[in-house]
């Protein structure tokens, strides 16, 4: 089971993918990096899928939470390289794609990653992915739907703990709706009132 505190008193099975929604700037990525946080001093794996900032302000913001040196931490950068930044290179804490419209390589980048914690003998992986509200700038729902439909279901086959961020006021209802459909439970994070979990 991954348990989902600090903000949740609430544990899900294995293979769970969770939607967090809510207006921009309500600390969803702050929510999810806790929730990452909290697993990689229980010795879970972590990812993060970044479409909004660098790999290396992600492991920075990470360090705040938690020492993660020699820790199954990574992050996978769609960020730096769309801006222009080819000199960087991989490394067992980082993987680029090019940009967020590469999702083929963001999922082969997250496949990779666990696989290696795989063979460390990691059996929890938390992966978060902040946001979607980048990637349906970029590309059409359909494509977004069908990436997520595999990117969900690679999650739930290595039994993983999926969360995933969405800016609930940029998009329209039947895309909500849509995208809802592949998710377990959705975590509605308002203004000014604390985040709710509703699991189906």
């Amino acid at each position: 089971m991954y348990d989902l505190r600090p903000h949740f008193d609430e544990e899900v099975e294995p293979g769970t993918n969770l939607l967090l929604t809510g207006p921009p700037l309500t600390g969803k990525r702050s929510l999810m990096m806790d929730v990452l946080a909290a697993g990689t001093e229980r010795g879970d794996g972590a990812i993060v899928v970044t479409t909004k900032d660098g790999a290396e302000r992600v492991l920075k913001d990470y360090q705040k939470r938690t020492a993660y040196e020699g820790k199954p931490v990574a992050v996978v950068d769609c960020v730096t390289r769309q801006q222009g930044v080819n000199d960087v290179r991989e490394s067992d804490r980082i993987k680029y794609a090019s940009s967020p419209v590469d999702m083929t390589g963001i999922g082969i980048k997250l496949s990779e990653f666990l696989q290696a914690f795989g063979d460390r003998g990691i059996e929890q992986n938390r992966v978060m992915v902040h946001s979607l509200s980048t990637l349906l700038m970029y590309s059409d729902l359909q494509t977004v739907f069908r990436f997520l439909h595999v990117f969900t279901g690679r999650i739930q086959s290595v039994n993983g703990l999926g969360l995933f961020s969405i800016d609930s006021t940029s998009h329209d209802e039947q895309a909500m709706n849509t995208l809802k459909q592949l998710f377990d439970g959705v975590i509605t994070v308002p203004e000014d009132e604390e985040p709710k979990i509703r699991l189906a």
